[in-house]
């Protein structure tokens, strides 16, 4: 006599990562607010009990979303602190990385580039942000100290300037286009670092 297969628990078809993908292309379209619960349940075709299942809260998928974007941001620039090098090569290399981020996380980053701080899970997001954009900037304080930045620049303002430029390729850039992550990654990198001169 052959064993039947035990049933898996769950529902067929999705789980907490299908759950996300769903909410967080809902928050883009629609806005956070104006989701619910039962609107990512219908988005997957299946009842609200379902999306629960997998979830405990529409502020759970929001607080989950901006984790991604902001832990994968936050993985970059630790990886860029501890990398040997200048502080020059470790920039370059952080806004190239930070490009590909953008890219593989895009649906993340974009709404964690939409948040306002009208909730504690947005606020939270946001003083993770903050203290990104700090340690970015100390990096291109340190670059233009060694003389391989202009030095007559306020680093805040170079740092904000150079990831609003990888920042705005969420309002454009889709990965189906005829430009890949890397001819993206080399241009950004390229204007950013060698200007447009020929």
């Amino acid at each position: 006599m052959t064993e039947q297969p035990v049933p898996k628990r769950g529902r067929p078809g999705h789980d907490q990562a299908a759950v996300l993908r769903a909410a967080i292309d809902l928050f883009n379209r629609k806005g956070y607010d104006a989701t619910s619960i039962g609107d990512v349940a219908e988005e997957l075709g299946v009842t609200k009990s379902a999306v629960y299942h997998h979830v405990p809260s529409k502020q759970h998928l929001l607080s989950e979303a901006l984790d991604e974007a902001l832990g994968e941001l936050e993985a970059a620039v630790d990886s860029a602190a501890r990398a040997d090098g200048s502080a020059y090569d470790r920039l370059r290399g952080l806004v190239r990385r930070s490009v590909e981020v953008l890219v593989d996380h895009q649906p993340a980053v974009t709404l964690l580039l939409r948040v306002h701080g009208n909730s504690d899970t947005e606020k939270a997001a946001l003083e993770r942000r903050r203290r990104i954009d700090t340690r970015l900037a100390a990096l291109v304080g340190r670059a233009a100290e060694e003389g391989a930045l202009r030095a007559d620049l306020d680093p805040d303002l170079v740092s904000r300037l150079l990831f609003g430029m990888v920042n705005s390729l969420v309002e454009w850039y889709r990965p189906s286009g005829p430009v890949d992550v890397e001819q993206l990654a080399d241009a950004v990198t390229a204007i950013a670092f060698d200007g447009l001169r020929g």
